[in-house]
């Protein structure tokens, strides 16, 4: 090579043959050029000599340079071996006129047929003549199993370096998709995903899909000959790799790749890490060397090794020249850098091979379709088969070109076909369903296929226009085809004649008269006349024989003739009686005029809108019907008149319009139709491609396609026929049978090719084992492979030597899958090897494992994965060759499917869905229904972890979505996911897809329950969807009231207050349910009219009370004229109108109506006005004399007596009582109104106490001292009845303390009480743990029914220690079944639990248990819980499980701690259940909504709707700063909300000065009454000077009234019962007394002013008998005063000014305080504290309900509690020691009137039962009181000592601890010092706690123990007791603070919050304390 001589190789011509001499010469040659390369250490060096060669790095060394010269100088040989190859294969030109690849010529070498065909058959041979015993085949078996292994652990070991370097290169070039730092990533393709499944371990099973692509291309099966002379070879069709259709490619890689891997994602990555210690070992000097590299010489490297291998390759993969030509030279490959046309080149130079035409080059040039005169229908079949992408753009989306194609008949399924496009149905329908057009044109007739398409999408639509217009029903119906699409129409009503009343410019030119030249009339005007002035045209034209004939000369108006015909024996209706009457089908349908003849369309009209009566005089009358069907067009008649059943079953069940969509038909259904309807059946179902597709996915419709055969009136014979449309099929050009091995058929030319060529089919079919294989494996044509073995069983006269299988047989190869399929007559040889070698093949996979070692096996997978990925990328460039995807589709998908069974690990889980989502979804594309392998995938789908599928769902494909959503639909209701999977699901399916594809929506339905408010409001715009509307009306009734609101306000957004003020008067009927839940700023704007239109909607949905009173008043405010009839609708919305517009009806007959309507309101609870309730029910005179009311009467009028009051009830009888007993015992009446019930029935003896069950509600009135009289038995059975009316207001409950306490001690005092828990459980909570105790032993007896009951915690604890002794076993066994008792468990068993089992599923389960108790769990368990569960890593993940009891109980300083994820967790906690937030203290809740807040990043900027609405119950809780930044416009449209959340005084300020920002509602002199309805109880937020400029005339009683409603409304719900203390309820109540004094004229007095006005009882009751004045409450007359009496004593802000006043006009009406009933002293509450101790002590305290009365008021002074003892004692008569634990309870407060030793005198027993009650309250006792009731509680018979009390007892003696002596309370323990309550707490005398408390103990305390420290205590504590008291307010904290501003240790940054907390803490606790 030195010298420069070139070595020459001459290479023989074709022509000479092959001279082997010749390549031995070149061998030799090649030799020596190799010889210099040989020497030591040059093949270890060569990996990096190539890379650095590669890189283009000129310092490579001198080995660098030596491979360099040696490459060039071999480079030229090389390809002139390759290229003389090449030639010797040299084939003639192929069909097409190209000539194959020397690869190619390879493969297909068998078409040469004779001597391999020999060699086949020899092979054949000597396989069946191997044969003798068992045992020989046996060793014969063993031996080839022997080989077999060698070879391949053979093959293992050779393949194992190449296939490292093969696959290295693959990784390279093949970049994997990963998830990025936003977890998002890419979408792979199929060759990414294989290769990631190398790299993750992901087993591919590809071994048979390997050997399928080498049989079928090794021994294609139609490529050999026939076994016999018998058999026919079949048609001859080019198949295999290159059909003639195959798209034009390049043969030339592209080798500017610049996305390369990088090298870490690569197998170089492991062997660098290793050192090469690894499998893949030999690389190790290539990966160093492609370590040292940058990117770019990466990049380059892998450039320059592209070129070289393209070169290589190119002679192999290269078109063959003609071989008549000569020898041609490939040009070389050059990189393009470096490409320049030589100088003086040519074209003829070389002859460039010519490619295959693609079919689109071909024939389907859409291009030129236009032009074309004729246009071949199978062409345009074959076009939209095979190129259905183009096909879809070019074709379906050319408006022009469709027209042109449906011209013809046989292109009708065009518009099913274009539906189903890519593009879906939306274009064709818009182009083609065009009715104005149809009714235009009516010459034109409407095709059976178009009119299927707009019935199918467009059916709402066009059901209405047919129903409705008689002309469309007219023109359709001229084409019986059409009858079966015709809809039903019964229930919609009979059609107007025309569309619409004509104008006078419609009618202009339809005169008549002028129409002289018959040749001037056109088709258009004809249609318009026919449309508008159907019976003048009939009259005028129609009957003019001379001018219609002159008309039809004009052959464009042939359709006219039949048209006039119809007309003609039709009733028309003059024009001015079709718009002004109904349309009368009597006219039309007069069926005893049937008996002659009848035109069709009038049989068709009449059939579709009068069923029953067509039934009755056509179906049932044989003359008639036998008349009819002489006509052909009326053979319909057959199906629809069969017999009674038929006509019912057939609609119900043949729903044939559903079987045009993917969905499985049960074949019994099926059947059913065919036998009941065989007509509609076989014209319907067997003439419909996407039918018969459909109904063939269920393999147990198989039968069908014989059916269809049999009745469709189809030869099958194989000279062609037509189809169900009238297509001529040709199966010469259709039935490719050749080419579906590679490109099977879809179901729809399966079925065609079977009916109309079966002989063919059979023959072509049933031999091919392989394609039987291919169809049997998707459910749609499994059906093929049986109907092929019936076939053959069939035919086949006797026994059929089978090759294939005495083959499998013989050698014992198990495979009973091909047999089926394998013995088929006139097998090919090839068929035969096939099936041999995929049986042999099945067989060595089964025993693989016996057979090789793990890292063989792993080897051969690898190496077999790695070849179909070589595959693959060669597919990608030379074009679909082998049809790998195809055949890959199925192995893959299992393989997915697989590993997602056998990963536990959701993260790789995760990248498959998200990463490969699209490929996995074309795997799934195959088959319309969700079954097998693509069931478990969709599966996956809802197994994602909650974090993962929200980037999963957005990077699924929009066909993978659509199969999540039909599996969801499917099993949604055993479908186990929570509701917040559901919810996020449905949110990104909202956001994501739904954007895209609306046509998603009505697939969403079934989720849009779990829709988040949020998604809904961001919709795409779908309003104007008639669909996608009726779809959201039709499940609004299943979604919560937010998300109702949500969609209201989506829908608002193209619904403006002009659009509603323009809109019809039936806008409301016409939207639907939606536009009940339109905003109130939206809603507002409908007129009285539209309202009363659409009454019936909106009644049916659930309206706010604003909209209620909206509608309501605009209503009967606006008409004057409403009828009876129109307050019926109004219902109960009558009751929220003005009382002044109901009155005016006072004299018609609606009045009785209104009434009722009062009545009803009364009876659900409705609040009204009293002038409402006063004028219309109570100013009666019949109600002047109670006695005279009848049964009956007082029956009705049963709602009103609590309102009557106590002087019209004591004027009743009781007999009266009695008689309407019944209906009183449901009534709540106040308790002193059903004390004077219940002694009026006793006193008469008209009830006796073993009765008391049926009382009802009137049990509150029943003396304690009646309870006690009555036995057991008696009790027991009126328990229930006693207990279950115990709701209501506070003067309303029912059963007080006292009489609780007296029924449950009564009963717990015997011993079968444990019997009797069901009946005593209502009143477990009122039972003393005293009376409990001695039974535990007995409850842990029973435990499985204890364990069921409700008891309270003291109780539970109680019981659950009595089990721990007596059964531990039981507890540490059995924890999770304790039950109810869970809420006792100790924190050392919770320990133990824990420490046994700490494992995140166990402390789930313990979690959740916990959770389930029925009450609130008691501190210290929730303490103990967070202490134990901190320790805990995985303690952040809990949280949600930890529930938001729990959750909340943790410190402030541990909560802000928490990440965002964690934080955002607990929001979305206490958003959904916002109960135990609003029980925090106040300083708790805004310091954890501070921390909150400041996670979410909410201190700048706007405070948007979406983080309001996030916060939920907490958003006002938000520093000022904040909440003042709140969206106004939010606010507008929010009101409603807004008035329902919880609002310190400061905050309330804020609202004020919002709500009085002029974009909100405008200036306060502007409001009206629908502004006050808006604002609500949020008036009483506004200043007063603010409030005295709105306009004094809205501000009238009722008003009023409404806004005092509203507000109790508040305070008596969830929200408003926790929310305000005791200084926000008084801030509320002096606001409330400011507007009604104000406005009702008591604070404006000057001359003008009007006179006060004195109150009724009634509206004392809507307002509140505090916001009077004195002077009006005395003025009211003696029966109100009487009346709302018990009211003033209970209402809490009575001043003592006002109670004087009331106390004085007391005593003139009943007398001195000596003379006072008892149920005079019940009612007077607290105003009895304006009395004197003398005269408490005058007080004839002699009962319980008087007793307690007086007990139940806490404000008494000392001597006032003297006093009150001593008349206890004094009116009993009964000493201390004689007084039982009701009487004690009773005493309440009144306690700590007793002195000293007259407590010490306490009986010990029933004192200690009373303590459930005392101890609850704050008592005002002297220290020494205190010690002296503690003294009782400590005796034997009682708790026993002090030391022994646990926590249980301290529980239930609850703030009676405060007095334990100072030496048990220094020695209390921690178990004691949990049970006692923050109440307790906060009652020890200051130096009591400094001196008993040490540090330690102060420690011990709970979260609330500590904050519940007074400030007065606080400074009687040492420095260290107050540091010990920090580090329980702030647990885990290096620095302690004080929550009481003495500390500066914590730094709140970002929030101001906590700079002025420090000063206002104190006050807080303060005033929470003495609430």
């Amino acid at each position: 090579m030195s010298d420069g001589k070139t070595r020459s190789f001459s290479v023989p011509s074709a022509e000479e043959g092959i001279n082997f001499n010749a390549y031995y010469s070149i061998l030799g040659k090649l030799y020596g050029l190799f010889q210099p390369l040989m020497k030591q250490g040059f093949i270890s060096n060569l990996p990096k000599t190539l890379v650095c060669i590669l890189s283009g790095r000129q310092d490579c060394g001198p080995q660098a340079e030596l491979v360099k010269t040696v490459s060039l100088e071999l480079g030229q040989p090389l390809l002139t071996f390759l290229l003389s190859l090449r030639s010797q294969t040299c084939t003639p030109p192929t069909t097409d006129g190209e000539s194959s690849s020397f690869f190619w010529t390879y493969l297909r070498m068998g078409d040469t047929g004779t001597p391999l065909s020999g060699f086949q058959q020899t092979f054949i041979d000597m396989l069946l003549s191997v044969s003798g015993s068992e045992s020989v085949m046996g060793t014969v078996r063993g031996l080839l199993d022997t080989a077999v292994t060698h070879l391949l652990k053979v093959m293992a070991k050779v393949l194992q370096v190449p296939m490292d370097y093969v696959r290295l290169a693959l990784q390279f070039g093949i970049k994997v998709p990963s998830l990025d730092e936003e977890q998002t990533c890419v979408q792979g393709d199929l060759k990414q995903l294989i290769m990631w499944g190398i790299k993750h371990n992901l087993t591919w099973s590809l071994n048979m899909a390997l050997v399928d692509i080498v049989l079928e291309n090794v021994l294609p099966s139609e490529q050999s000959s026939y076994p016999g002379p018998e058999c026919q070879s079949p048609p001859s069709f080019r198949s295999g790799p290159e059909p003639a259709a195959s798209s034009h490619t390049s043969h030339q890689f592209s080798c500017d790749h610049r996305d390369l891997a990088p090298l870490n994602d690569t197998l170089c990555a492991e062997i660098l890490a290793s050192g090469g210690s690894g499998s893949a070992a030999s690389l190790l000097p290539l990966c160093r060397a492609l370590g040292s590299l940058s990117l770019t010489q990466l990049q380059q490297v892998w450039r320059n090794a592209c070129y070289l291998l393209q070169a290589l390759a190119a002679p192999l993969v290269a078109r063959s020249p003609d071989c008549s030509v000569g020898d041609t030279w490939p040009p070389p490959v050059i990189p393009p850098e470096h490409q320049s046309p030589p100088a003086g080149s040519t074209s003829e130079h070389h002859r460039v091979s010519r490619e295959a035409w693609s079919l689109r080059q071909l024939a389907c040039d859409y291009s030129s379709w236009l032009q074309s005169s004729e246009l071949d229908a199978g062409l345009v079949s074959l076009c939209s088969d095979n190129d259905r992408l183009e096909f879809g753009r070019r074709v379906c989306n050319n408006s022009t070109l469709m027209r042109r194609l449906l011209s013809e008949q046989s292109n009708s399924w065009l518009y099913g076909y274009c539906a189903n496009s890519s593009a879906g149905p939306e274009p064709v329908v818009d182009q083609f369903c065009r009715y104005e057009q149809w009714l235009d044109q009516p010459g034109v007739t409407v095709q059976p296929a178009l009119l299927e398409l707009c019935m199918t999408f467009d059916s709402p639509k066009l059901t209405k226009l047919i129903c409705e217009h008689t002309g469309l029903l007219m023109l359709l119906m001229s084409n019986p085809d059409n009858w079966r699409f015709m809809p039903n129409c019964t229930t919609l009503g009979p059609p107007t004649p025309f569309p619409g009343p004509p104008g006078p410019s419609q009618l202009e030119s339809c005169r008549y008269s002028e129409w002289r030249d018959a040749t001037l009339i056109t088709t258009d005007l004809l249609s318009k006349c026919i449309r508008f002035d159907q019976s003048s045209f009939t009259r005028e034209v129609c009957s003019n024989t001379t001018f219609l004939h002159s008309l039809l000369l004009n052959k464009d108006h042939a359709w006219l003739e039949m048209h006039c015909n119809t007309s003609l024996k039709l009733p028309t209706p003059e024009p001015s009686q079709a718009f002004s009457q109904a349309f009368s089908l009597a006219a039309w349908c007069n069926y005893s005029m049937w008996g002659e003849q009848v035109d069709e369309s009038v049989v068709g009209l009449c059939w579709q809108h009068d069923q029953d009566a067509f039934r009755e005089n056509v179906c049932c009358k044989a003359p008639v019907l036998e008349k009819l069907l002489e006509h052909p067009h009326n053979q319909w008649l057959t199906s629809v008149c069969s017999n009674a059943e038929e006509i019912t079953v057939t609609p119900q069940l043949c729903r044939y319009s559903e079987w045009t969509r993917p969905i499985i038909v049960d074949m019994t259904e099926l059947a059913l139709c065919a036998e009941l309807d065989p007509l509609n059946f076989t014209s319907i179902v067997c003439s419909h491609d996407t039918i018969i597709q459909n109904l063939l996915a269920n393999q147990d419709n198989v039968w069908l396609t014989q059916h269809c055969a049999n009745h469709s009136g189809i030869s099958p014979d194989a000279g062609g026929g037509h189809d169900g449309d009238g297509t001529v099929v040709d199966p010469a050009e259709q039935c490719h049978y050749s080419s579906w091995s590679i490109s099977p058929p879809d179901v729809a030319l399966l079925t065609l090719c079977w009916e109309h060529d079966q002989a063919n089919f059979v023959s072509s079919i049933c031999p091919n084992s392989g394609l039987l294989l291919v169809l049997s494996r998707e459910p749609s044509s499994a059906w093929v492979s049986s109907m092929c073995t019936t076939y053959t069983n069939s035919t086949t006269p006797g026994p059929v030597s089978c090759v294939s299988k005495n083959v499998m047989e013989q050698f014992g190869w198990i495979c009973p899958t091909y047999f089926a399929s394998a013995c088929k007559p006139c097998a090919t040889q090839n068929m035969v090897l096939q099936m041999i070698a995929r049986c042999w093949v099945e067989n060595l996979r089964s025993r693989a494992e016996d057979m090789l070692t793990a890292p063989v096996a792993a080897m051969l997978d690898r190496a077999v994965s790695t070849t179909v990925l070589v595959v693959l990328t060669v597919e990608d460039v030379q074009g679909s060759l082998w049809h790998v995807k195809d055949t890959v589709r199925q192995s893959v998908l299992k393989s997915v499917v697989d590993f997602f069974e056998r990963e536990k690990n959701p993260e790789p889980k995760r990248v498959l869905l998200q990463c490969f989502g699209t490929v996995l979804s074309s795997l799934l594309q195959t088959t319309r229904e969700v079954t097998g392998d693509e069931l478990l995938l969709i599966k996956e789908y809802y197994s994602l972890p909650l974090s993962s599928l929200r980037p999963v769902l957005a990077a699924a494909h929009i066909s993978t979505v659509r199969l999540i959503l039909q599996y969801y639909s499917r099993i949604k209701n055993t479908l186990q996911v929570s509701d917040q999977y559901l919810s996020t699901m449905v949110s990104v399916l909202l956001q994501t897809h739904l954007a895209v594809d609306d046509k998603l929506f009505p697939e969403l339905a079934p989720l849009l329950v779990a829709a988040r408010p949020a998604d809904i409001q961001s919709l795409p715009s779908l309003q104007s969807n008639v669909n996608a509307r009726e779809t959201i009306n039709r499940n609004l009734n299943g979604m919560s009231l937010d998300q109702r609101e949500a969609f209201g306000l989506w829908y608002s957004k193209v619904l403006s207050p002009s659009n509603i003020t323009r809109g019809h008067q039936s806008l409301i009927r016409d939207t639907g349910n939606l536009i009940a839940y339109l905003p109130f700023q939206s809603f507002q704007h409908l007129s009285p009219a539209q309202l009363l239109d659409g009454l019936d909607l909106l009644q049916r949905n659930t309206l706010p009370s604003l909209k209620q009173e909206f509608v309501a008043c605009s209503i009967i405010g606006t008409h004057k004229n409403l009828t009876a009839q129109d307050f019926i609708r109004l219902g109960n919305l009558s009751c929220l109108a003005d009382p002044a517009d109901l009155l005016a009806y006072r004299n018609s007959e609606a009045f009785g109506v209104i009434q009722d309507s009062a009545m009803n309101c009364m009876r659900s609870g409705l609040s009204m006005p009293s002038q409402l309730v006063s004028s219309l029910l109570l100013n009666s005179s019949e109600l002047q004399v109670p006695s005279s009311l009848s049964a009956d009467r007082l029956t009705e009028l049963a709602p009103l007596l609590p309102s009557l009051g106590i002087t019209f009830l004591q004027g009743l009888t009781a007999s009266q009582l009695h008689a309407v007993l019944p209906a009183l015992s449901s009534i709540s009446f106040t308790s002193e109104q059903a004390s004077i019930i219940v002694e009026k029935l006793f006193s008469s003896n008209t009830l006796v106490p073993a009765q008391l069950q049926e009382l009802g509600s009137l049990i509150v009135g029943v003396k304690t001292e009646t309870l006690l009289s009555l036995t057991s038995d008696i009790l027991l059975s009126s328990l229930r009845g006693i207990t279950q009316y115990t709701e209501g207001p506070p003067y309303r409950r029912g059963l007080c303390p006292p009489v609780a306490i007296a029924i449950t001690t009564k009963l717990w005092g015997f011993p079968e009480v444990v019997n009797w828990l069901n009946d005593v459980e209502p009143l477990l909570s009122c039972t003393p743990l005293l009376s409990v105790l001695p039974r535990t032993r007995l409850l842990v007896d029973k435990l499985s029914n204890t364990s069921t009951k409700q008891w309270n915690t003291q109780q539970a604890i109680a019981i659950f220690k009595k089990l721990l002794e007596a059964n531990p076993n039981q507890i540490q066994q059995h924890f999770l079944n304790l039950g109810t008792l869970g809420q006792g468990v100790t924190c050392k068993v919770l320990q133990e639990h824990f420490r046994a089992d700490p494992s995140p599923s166990s402390v789930r389960k313990i979690l959740a248990f916990l959770r389930q108790q029925p009450g609130l769990l008691h501190t210290s368990l929730k303490k103990c819980l967070v202490e134990e569960l901190y320790q805990f890593e995985f303690f952040p993940e809990l949280l949600g499980d930890l529930g938001v009891e729990i959750a909340l109980s943790m410190p402030v300083s541990t909560i802000k701690k928490f990440s965002a994820d964690v934080m955002d967790t607990l929001r979305g906690m206490i958003v959904e259940d916002p109960r135990h937030f609003l029980m925090l203290s106040r300083t708790k809740q805004e310091l954890l909504v501070d921390k909150i807040v400041q996670r979410m990043g909410m201190y700048t900027g706007l405070f948007t709707e979406e983080e309001f609405r996030s916060l939920g119950i907490m958003a006002p809780f938000v520093v000022d700063e904040v909440f003042i930044q709140v969206d106004r416009g939010f606010f507008s449209k929010n009101l409603e909300f807004l008035k329902e959340l919880c609002y310190s005084s400061r905050k309330m300020e804020i609202m004020a000065r919002i709500l009085l920002d002029p974009a909100v509602l405008g200036p306060v002199e502007t409001w009206n009454q629908t502004t006050l309805s808006q604002v609500g109880r949020l008036l009483f937020f506004l200043p007063v000077d603010i409030l005295q400029q709105i306009p004094m005339e809205l501000m009238s009683v009722g008003r009023i009234e409404k806004l005092f409603m509203s507000h109790r409304e508040w305070e008596r719900g969830d929200v408003g019962a926790l929310c305000a203390d005791g200084n926000d309820r008084k801030t509320a109540f002096e606001k409330q007394q400011y507007v009604l004094q104000f406005f009702l004229g008591f604070l404006r007095m000057y001359p003008q002013s009007p006179t006060p006005m004195v109150p009724t009882c009634e509206v004392l009751q809507t307002t509140s008998p505090s916001a009077w004045t004195s002077n009006s409450l005395t003025s009211m007359s003696p029966s109100a005063f009487s009346n709302c009496l018990e009211l003033m004593g209970h209402d809490p802000f009575l001043a003592s000014y006002q109670r004087s006043a009331v106390l004085s006009r007391v005593k003139k009406m009943y007398g001195p305080v000596s003379s006072f009933s008892q149920s005079l002293i019940a009612q007077l509450g607290r105003i009895a504290t304006e009395l004197s101790p003398e005269e408490l002590s005058a007080l004839p305290l002699t009962e319980r309900r008087s007793i307690g009365a007086m007990g139940a008021v806490s404000t008494w002074s000392n001597r006032q509690l003297a006093a009150l003892f001593t008349s206890v004692l004094n009116s009993t008569k009964q000493n201390p020691s004689q007084l039982d634990s009701s009487t004690l309870v009773a005493l309440g407060y009144i306690v700590c009137g007793a002195k000293t030793t007259e407590i010490m005198s306490f009986n010990n027993v029933e004192f200690s039962k009373a303590v459930l009650w005392l101890g609850q309250l704050r008592l005002s006792c002297s220290e020494e009181q205190l010690l002296a009731l503690v003294g009782l509680l400590s005796h034997s018979l009682a708790f026993g000592p002090m030391s022994s009390w646990g926590t249980d007892v301290f529980a239930e003696v609850g703030v009676l601890a405060a007095g334990l002596p100072d030496m048990a309370m220094s020695a209390l323990v921690k178990e004691q010092i949990e049970g006692i309550t923050p109440m307790a707490i906060s009652m020890i005398p200051p130096e009591k706690l400094a001196v008993t408390f040490h540090q330690r103990q102060i420690n011990m305390f709970s979260y609330e123990q500590a904050a519940a420290v007074t400030q007065q205590q606080l400074l009687a504590l040492s420095d260290v007791q107050r540091t010990a008291l920090a580090m329980v307010l702030t647990p885990w904290e290096n620095r302690p603070v004080d929550f009481r501003g003495r500390s500066p240790g914590l730094m709140l940054s970002h929030s101001p919050l906590c700079l002025s907390l420090g000063l206002l803490i104190l006050l807080a606790i303060l005033s929470c304390s003495d609430t």
